[in-house]
């Protein structure tokens, strides 16, 4: 079970809704310690007064911000809360926008929100339906850690979900920060319309579980062939910029190997479907024979959302996390309706 991060309040014009903070995600990196090269000894960073060189406790730190060259103004974590203490309690909704609105180079981190006892559930829910009715989205401010958030309160299929946001002045425009920017192309050119032709032969649904972190593995896979004393074949180099007088006809053949390979692979579904066909009617044949009589569909025929759905009557832990596959298998998808 996840801790809360904060604890405070959602207001929204008079409502007030108390909640509890968590994470939305959790990092899948490979972390490697520091070691002195040529041997095991760990290298560790040490909290150390620089003229002294003696160690510092973590309670004898404050604060200090220097107004002139080698002056400070101390300022200890006390009195950063004492400034604004009602705001490190309250996620403050000033008002709600369109979800399109947001830029999506504003977004930095993902929380999930839930009530903070059973009887604030009623007005938690009712936040959470009106805003994925409306599909607005919430924009508001807090304090968590001595700093202060804009952030954006959205819903969730079953949770409001907050997301911390980048200030206005901390987004660079691109036309000030890059070095060189091309002029817009024409529109209605061929080049374009080729290009568009392309995305659309690409498009496809997002699925977040169909995606993996392959260089991760790689990383993981480099560990384990050094632990064992192997060697590891490397990756190769990214491949070379299309040139200029190129572009058409490698737009054209991307086109051509997108098609085909959505063409593959909706062959592969029908024949998978049709093996699943044959195979529930098979299993309705032999059901009859028993005298029994199917109730519902098979968990097989169910989309992704209405798994989820049965995977939240029946209380089934970490069903968030799941794919597809994963919720047939926690519902014990053996083909029967449950």
């Amino acid at each position: 079970m996840a801790r809360p991060v904060w604890s405070g309040v959602i207001t929204f014009g008079l409502v007030t809704v108390p909640v509890r903070m968590y994470s939305a995600t959790e990092d899948h990196t490979t972390h490697f310690h520091q070691l002195q090269r040529g041997t095991d000894d760990r290298v560790r960073n040490k909290r150390v007064n620089e003229r002294t060189g003696k160690r510092v406790e973590y309670d004898d730190i404050v604060k200090g911000y220097e107004v002139a060259d080698g002056e400070y103004v101390t300022v200890e974590r006390e009195e950063l809360a004492e400034i604004a203490p009602g705001k490190s309690q309250v996620i403050d909704v000033s008002g709600f926008v369109e979800a399109t609105e947001i830029d999506p180079v504003y977004y930095v981190r993902a929380y999930y929100l839930a009530p903070s006892g059973d009887q604030y559930e009623k007005p938690y829910e009712l936040l959470r339906a009106a805003l994925a009715e409306s599909g607005k989205t919430g924009v508001a401010t807090f304090v968590m850690h001595s700093k202060e958030y804009l952030v954006a309160l959205r819903a969730a299929e079953d949770a409001l979900t907050l997301h911390t946001l980048h200030w206005a002045d901390e987004v660079r425009d691109p036309r000030e920060e890059l070095p060189a920017l091309p002029g817009h192309e024409r529109s209605g050119s061929k080049e374009l319309k080729t290009a568009q032709q392309l995305i659309d032969s690409m498009s496809t649904p997002f699925r977040p579980q169909d995606y993996s972190d392959t260089y991760e593995e790689r990383v993981r896979a480099l560990v384990e062939a050094k632990a064992k004393g192997e060697e590891i074949t490397p990756e190769e180099g990214p491949p070379e910029a299309t040139n200029v007088v190129d572009l058409s006809e490698a737009l054209n053949r991307s086109i051509e190997r997108a098609r085909s390979g959505k063409a593959a692979s909706r062959g592969a579904s029908k024949a998978q479907s049709k093996g699943k066909t044959q195979a529930r009617a098979g299993s309705k044949v032999q059901g009859e024979g028993k005298g029994s009589s199917r109730k519902g569909p098979a968990l097989e025929e169910l989309s992704k959302d209405e798994l989820y759905q049965r995977a939240g009557k029946q209380g089934v832990k970490g069903r968030s996390k799941m794919n597809r596959e994963q919720l047939l298998e926690a519902l014990g998808g053996s083909g029967k309706a449950a």
